[in-house]
Order: structure tokens, then C-alpha cells, then sequence
């Protein structure tokens, strides 16, 4: 969609591609870069005077180890990363068919491409489910790094690189912790949430405050 705009009108805006159905035309215009296709963004008016985004294709500029797209995956290297996952999402550790989860970079492909980081190696790979792979996507491209600086090395410090040891998000020095009840666990879940509208409170609030009683209580165990 995006280069049918470009090829026809030269370039194609953020408001055509909602027009077209793209909540979040940032994301149409990476997919296309990430098949390889440079794009250059600019400023335009919209057709109420705003000033907003558009694309058209970038001839100056094809990134080093980005020009050949994204690496398309066999069935058999998908399988074994399910596998070694024990068939969980790596964000929110919650199981999923193999086909509701994506292999995602553990280091954004917009930050290193297909480099040497990315050999064949399971490790350099993670398995998503949808809703933290669109949470992750977010995440980075509101990050410094990601837009600037390009470091790799910041982003394997990253919790959507590294969740279980990491020391910043987007380089933001907050923590973070993604929890799924499933099947009898949901009974919990539902406690939970009924106790935290008794005391008026937040669930994620009313869960942290009793974590934090507990931790008190336990103090010199």
C-alpha cells in the first residue's frame, strides 16, 4: 500500500494511510523499510493545515546491512525457538500455538539490521505474542537510541531484549513485570480484582501494595 502511494503520487502521507485503514502509519512505513526499500521521511500540510508526516522512496541512502530485508524464516528454526521457550511468549510468559507467536530481534532490526549479531543463533531471537510484540514495537520507536543512536549494546540491556536481566526500558530506569493467570489460575486473578474494587483501588496498585506488605512481613526470615 505504501508503495503504490509513493509510485503513483511521488509520495504517500500519514493521513492517506489512515485513510486506507493505518491506525499507526510509522509502522507501515517500517515494514517497508524493513523489506529493504529506504524511505525518507518529511513534512507536509494535511488537508486541514496540519503539518504531518510522508514518505517517499530514499535513493541517497541504503543502510548498511539493511538493504537485503528482513531474514525470512524456515519452519524448522521457528519450531525449535517454540520449543526452547517451552512454548511461552518471552515477554508475558503466556502459552500460545506456535502460530499466535512472531520471532522478533532481540535487538530491534532497525538498530542493527541483519548484522553479524544476527547469526542463526536461537539466542539472538524471541518469541512474541502479538500484544507484546505491538507493546515492544511502541516501546522502541519512542526510544533515544532507537532513533539516534543505534547502539546495540543499549538495547541488550533492555528489558524487551533481555527481560529477565536488563537495567533500563527504552532507557528509562523503571522496572517492569508482565503476569498471565491461566486456566485455575484465573480464580486468583478474579480475587484479586474483586478485593482491589472493594478498596477502591487500581488492580497493578492494590497487587504492588500487597507484594510489598508481604515483603515487610517476611523482613529477617
Amino acid at each position: 500500500m505504501v508503495i503504490e502511494g509513493i509510485l503513483k503520487n511521488g509520495y504517500i502521507t500519514t493521513e492517506e494511510l489512515a485513510k486506507k485503514g493505518y491506525k499507526h502509519a510509522p509502522r507501515a512505513a517500517r515494514d517497508v523499510r524493513e523489506a529493504g526499500i529506504p524511505l525518507e521521511t518529511f513534512r507536509v500540510k494535511s488537508t486541514d493545515g496540519r503539518s504531518i508526516a510522508a514518505y517517499r522512496l530514499d535513493n541517497k541512502k541504503i543502510e548498511r546491512g539493511k538493504s537485503g530485508g528482513r531474514k525470512v524464516f524456515s519452519k524448522e528454526f521457528k519450531n525449535v525457538l517454540y520449543k526452547s521457550h517451552n512454548e511461552k511468549c518471552s515477554i508475558c510468559l503466556g502459552h500460545f500455538e506456535e502460530r499466535y507467536l512472531q520471532i522478533d530481534h532481540r535487538i530491534p532490526y532497525e538498530v542493527a539490521g541483519e548484522s553479524k549479531f544476527f547469526k542463526s543463533d536461537e539466542k539472538n531471537y524471541m518469541p512474541l505474542c502479538g500484544s507484546c510484540n505491538r507493546a515492544k514495537s511502541w516501546s522502541c520507536e519512542h526510544c533515544e537510541n532507537w532513533r539516534s543512536k543505534k547502539s546495540s549494546k543499549i538495547c541488550t540491556k533492555c528489558y524487551w531484549a533481555s527481560p529477565d536481566e536488563y537495567s533500563h526500558i527504552a532507557l528509562r530506569e523503571i522496572k517492569r513485570m508482565d503476569i498471565i493467570w491461566e486456566g485455575k489460575e484465573t480464580g486468583v486473578y478474579n480475587k484479586l480484582k474483586s478485593n482491589a474494587k472493594k478498596n477502591s483501588e487500581k488492580l497493578p496498585d492494590y497487587v504492588k501494595k500487597i507484594i510489598s506488605k508481604l515483603l515487610e512481613n517476611n523482613r529477617g526470615r
